[in-house]
């Protein structure tokens, strides 16, 4: 039987005492919509009696965050439980959230190919190290040597996976520690394909597969490892732990998150990237008239849980960073939403926001939030920005920074070869159709890279000097060493290159004979566009406290 990732341990005793008392298979009785059930501080049992009075069921508690996963039925369930002064959000255990990347071949020229450079930067080091412009531009390639991180320091990638058994991640790959918090599902809520036919035979993946190849790009940026094969990341010393709550079509429930981030926390995590947002709702918000009381409750759910998790995973020495997001939107002054509800398909509709409408994660507390820049170090053209939001930039690419469109001012780095071939980007012989995926064989070993852009892309490369600065000056602590999210913040900002706004601050960007301009607020040291600057391996490895 399929069901979706979530706490259900009462659903196997129901099925279980089912075999028991009968020789003949049967299919178990139907179990209630499920329901995350947020409650107020020291509100528990007065949770499940609203639960109760509304019809519904509690089938269990997470104390650690603070709410119940609850069965109901009943189009009014949602609003009869919130209206108890106990709860402060519910939202169904749902499909919420969407990876924010951008897949390169999204500009590609008449021939159905992107063009690309003749010729690439002559420099020592892996085999593809000329075609990382982004490594170059934050010093990382002279890092490596000097500061390449240390193997007691754990990375967790809150993604769609990693492909574990890529040779240019295997050997930073903690396969014992990797978790996969989600089960893949064929169809949606409305019975369109999502995730497609399962690939294992209980439609959970092990812990070492990435069916959608976003988690494994950013885990290639992060910790591919100096071993003569490919590319190298920006700490290819430290170790990747999967932490998977992403679907295989990239979307994300809100359960598998919350999961994944106490987890983190638990087992001594010293860094997570999250390269996504939490959905359906694009802006979350509290009290938009716009919004039913159900559409509302649901919100403050994502806005109340997401947060209780990123507060427990960084009191246990968890350092977060997120993607800012690719929506082209100034976060500190939006104005229309017109994206939400994002699943399932088609349940959108227009809305007014405001400031008081946030992004999930990328606008929780607590969270570093990293913008995109191309090769030339402007704001890419796809990044969101705000002078409260972005904290740093990185290289996230922009395929139109420039004359023309080359994929090769994008991301390169580790791709899925099974992906790749799902995706018609490599012939049956194993040679790639195009420009935007490259194929690297050292020693009869050969293995697959694909150019990607976003924030998603940017994002990695923070918490790989992120890593390099908690390998440098963390002391023995759980999983390895530990060093304080606020000092490791604090370190980030120190060694970020200051970036000032463009003259003139109203910067416009063209393509395609066509204009958008983006006004950059703030100051050299701290700005809507690169927040404290554009993050430095090189000064992470150098610097001294």
């Amino acid at each position: 039987m399929r069901r979706v990732a979530s706490g259900i341990m009462a659903l196997a005793a129901v099925v279980a005492a089912g075999a028991c008392a009968s020789a003949t298979p049967r299919e178990p009785a139907p179990r209630k919509a499920e329901y995350l059930v947020f409650y107020a501080d020291g509100k528990q049992h007065q949770a499940e009696a609203a639960v109760e009075r509304a019809g519904g069921s509690t089938y269990s508690a997470e104390t650690k965050l603070g709410y119940l996963l609850a069965g109901g039925s009943g189009a009014g369930f949602e609003e009869a439980v919130g209206a108890d002064p106990s709860i402060v959000g519910v939202s169904p255990d749902r499909q919420i959230g969407f990876a924010t990347a951008r897949p390169a071949t999204s500009g590609t020229s008449s021939s159905g190919r992107f063009p690309d450079e003749q010729s690439f930067t002559k420099t020592r080091g892996e085999p593809l190290a000329g075609r990382q412009w982004d490594m170059r531009m934050i010093g990382a390639d002279r890092a490596n040597a000097k500061a390449p991180g240390t193997k007691k320091v754990l990375v967790g990638v809150i993604d769609t996976g990693v492909d574990g058994k890529h040779p240019d991640i295997a050997p930073n790959f903690n396969r014992e520690l990797s978790r996969n918090f989600v089960t893949d599902r064929p169809k949606d809520d409305k019975g369109e394909t999502l995730d497609g036919p399962c690939e294992a035979a209980d439609c959970k993946d092990p812990v070492d597969a990435d069916d959608d190849g976003h988690g494994t790009h950013v885990a290639s940026t992060i910790a591919s490892p100096i071993n003569g094969i490919g590319i190298a990341g920006v700490a290819p010393g430290v170790q990747i732990v999967n932490l998977r709550a992403g679907q295989d079509s990239g979307f994300f429930f809100l359960k598998p998150s919350l999961d994944a981030l106490t987890y983190a926390g638990d087992i001594g995590v010293d860094v997570v990237n999250m390269s996504y947002y939490v959905d359906p709702w694009l802006f979350n918000c509290a009290a938009n008239k716009a919004d039913s009381k159900k559409e509302q409750l649901e919100q403050r759910a994502i806005i109340t849980g997401m947060q209780r998790a990123l507060d427990y995973a960084r009191q246990k020495g968890v350092t977060l960073i997120s993607a800012l997001g690719n929506g082209s939107t100034d976060l500190g002054h939006p104005t229309v939403d017109k994206q939400s509800p994002g699943y399932p398909k088609g349940d959108e509709k227009t809305r007014q926001v405001d400031n008081s409408c946030v992004n999930v994660p990328a606008e929780s507390k607590g969270v570093i939030s990293v913008s995109s820049v191309g090769p030339s170090g402007r704001k890419a053209i796809y990044s969101d920005y705000g002078e409260e939001q972005t904290d740093v930039a990185a290289p996230g690419g922009d395929a139109l920074d420039g004359e023309g469109i080359k994929v090769t001012r994008t991301i390169l780095a580790a791709a899925p070869e099974r992906v790749l071939r799902a995706a018609g980007r490599i012939d049956a012989k194993g040679e790639p159709k195009g420009a935007d995926v490259v194929k690297d064989c050292e020693n009869g070993v050969c293995s697959y890279y694909q150019y990607l852009e976003g924030t998603s892309m940017a994002s990695p490369h923070a918490a790989g000097v992120a890593a390099i600065l908690i390998s440098r000056f963390g002391e023995p602590g759980r999983g390895g060493v530990e060093l304080a999210p606020a000092t490791t913040e604090e370190l980030l900002f120190k060694t970020a290159t200051p970036k000032a706004c463009p003259t003139p601050r109203q910067y416009v960007y063209k393509s395609f004979g066509q204009s958008e301009t983006h006004a950059c607020d703030g100051g050299e040291s701290d700005n809507g566009f690169y927040g404290h600057g554009i993050v430095n391996a090189w000064k992470a490895a150098t610097v001294e406290r």
